[in-house]
């Protein structure tokens, strides 16, 4: 099979699990109500179908990158998305909520394997001056299955009932794991040799190797799973993760109470504790000299805080186009469609841009353009028209877009292909994270300003019943989320001004061993 063929079918491939995830969450939306009255479960076991998932693929996607680093992305690429076929069909099947809810924990845990692996499949594949176009189609396509799932959602609910938006995934999921099963694509991730190892005599014929040093037995690293897999970190980790998502879902609704609070205290616990293991351990699970780097941390910043805003702020729009608009489903569904469509246009135009004018200046200009969306959709009223609301969902769209195609190429350059799968778990950590967030600050936000609005204390978590008192709230509460878009394009800043993705030859690496980390002297992004 030719080079060409194996990059189409590792694209197509990684499309289409991306495509799938993100499909899924978009169709369980619109499915909650009638699942919810067939099943005769509560607000709250509905709001666990998704709470269960959100949850176990957050704590475990990092260490699913791990796992794709060290036993190849394409098998756990192939386990995840099989997995996530049975676990669709069985939900399709489920006689009660217990069994929804439960089914959708192991979904999500099927999620964490298959999502980081469709970075690192990619960052394995390509060179690295030709990663930005396939990772730009990655993201289009979500923008597209973000615009298709509400109606193809709304019109399977209709017709055929809430089973079968789950249905929906099995086939192509299980054809895409069949075929990442059946099709053996090279990973790259042999060993670099040393050009400067071998010493060439005068008469051209590579001269022995010396032989190996031999390593005293009270001075060999820990070659067990735990170690070379760094088991406790990959723990420390989750429980953080899983502590900080569950007190952000519950804080809307409950406040600070004793139980979000020590949520709270015992993730930043948790996070203290990792990162004690990560700088002791011989095999971190993260590199911290990775996650250290400007311009990673950079990127991360700028997609937690443009997913915050931007899922916040979708989050308070919805409302507003159907509470104070009394606009049905669909009529909003079109009213954000420009969304939509201006990520699936601005991804391939970001990933040319990127290449004359850099990371730097793209970032900064996309999260401007997510800052004036959120302003303007601030400004919005019941008397807006129809091409002032698609005016902001526009700029949202333009700006997001570009963000998720320059941020994300700055992680997976910066990451040695040894590393695609960290690298990978951290960016979808990032996209995970942020929108969980967002929409528990919106929510928080429109409850405190909803008193001087309305003249009187909503319930805890709740959205406001009345226009006015409504649009209020949403006329201070957007500008914080924009201050948080702000904030994402002063992170920019550290973000390389061009990437360096010349093919120019790497310094010399060292085999990846159990208990070591593969060196390199150059990055594959770096600031001019």
């Amino acid at each position: 099979m030719t080079t060409r063929r194996h990059r189409r079918l590792t694209l197509t491939g990684s499309i289409t699990g991306a495509v799938l995830v993100a499909l899924d969450g978009t169709v369980l939306t619109v499915a909650q109500p009638t699942l919810q009255r067939d099943l005769h479960a509560s607000f709250v076991q509905v709001q666990w179908t998704s709470t269960g998932y959100l949850i176990a693929v957050a704590s475990l996607l990092v260490f699913a990158g791990r796992l794709g680093d060290r036993y190849g992305h394409q098998r756990l690429f192939a386990l995840g998305i099989l997995g996530f076929a049975a676990t669709s069909a069985g939900i399709g099947l489920a006689p009660g909520i217990g069994w929804v809810i439960g089914l959708r924990v192991a979904q999500g845990i099927c999620g964490a394997l298959l999502q980081p692996a469709t970075l690192g499949m990619l960052r394995a594949t390509y060179p690295e001056d030709e990663l930005g176009m396939p990772i730009a189609l990655r993201t289009s396509a979500i923008g597209l299955s973000a615009a298709a799932g509400p109606v193809l959602g709304g019109a399977l609910v209709a017709h055929l009932g809430w089973r079968a938006v789950f249905f929906l995934t099995v086939l192509p999921a299980l054809v895409t794991g069949v075929l990442a099963l059946v099709v053996r694509v090279p990973d790259g991730r042999g060993p670099a040799v040393h050009v400067s190892a071998i010493r060439l005599p005068t008469g051209g014929v590579p001269a022995a190797a010396p032989a190996p040093r031999r390593v005293p037995a009270a001075a060999a690293p820990d070659t067990s799973l735990a170690a070379r897999l760094d088991l406790l970190g990959a723990c420390l980790l989750a429980v953080a993760l899983l502590c900080l998502v569950h007190t952000l879902v519950a804080l809307p609704g409950s406040g600070w109470t004793a139980v979000t609070g020590a949520g709270a205290i015992t993730a930043v616990a948790a996070f203290g504790a990792f990162l004690r293991q990560e700088r002791r351990t011989a095999s971190p699970l993260v590199p911290l000299g990775f996650l250290g780097s400007p311009p990673v941390a950079a990127a991360l910043a700028v997609l937690l805080s443009a997913s915050a805003a931007l899922f916040g702020a979708l989050f308070v729009g919805t409302y507003f186009l159907q509470d104070v608009l009394a606009l049905d489903p669909l009529q909003s569904a079109l009213r954000v469609l420009p969304l939509a469509v201006m990520m699936v246009l601005s991804a391939p135009a970001a990933a040319m841009l990127q290449r004359r004018h850099g990371a730097r200046r793209m970032t900064v200009t996309a999260m401007t353009l997510l800052t004036l969306g959120i302003l303007l959709l601030s400004l919005l009223d019941r008397t807006s028209a129809t091409p002032a609301i698609g005016a902001a969902f526009l700029l949202l769209g333009a700006g997001f877009g570009t963000v998720m195609v320059t941020a994300t190429a700055v992680i997976v350059h910066q990451a040695s292909a040894e590393h695609a799968g960290v690298a990978g778990g951290l960016q979808q950590t990032a996209m995970n994270i942020g929108p969980t967030l967002g929409v528990a600050l919106a929510t928080m936000l429109m409850t405190l300003t909803a008193p001087t609005a309305a003249g009187k204390v909503p319930s805890a978590g709740g959205l406001h019943r009345t226009a006015e008192a409504f649009t209020s709230a949403m006329g201070s509460t957007l500008p914080a989320l924009a201050c948080i878009a702000a904030l994402g394009a002063l992170a920019a800043g550290a973000l390389p001004h061009r990437t360096k993705t010349t093919g120019a030859p790497q310094s010399p690496t060292t085999p990846a061993r159990d208990g070591q980390q593969p060196s390199t002297a150059t990055t594959a992004a770096g600031s001019e």
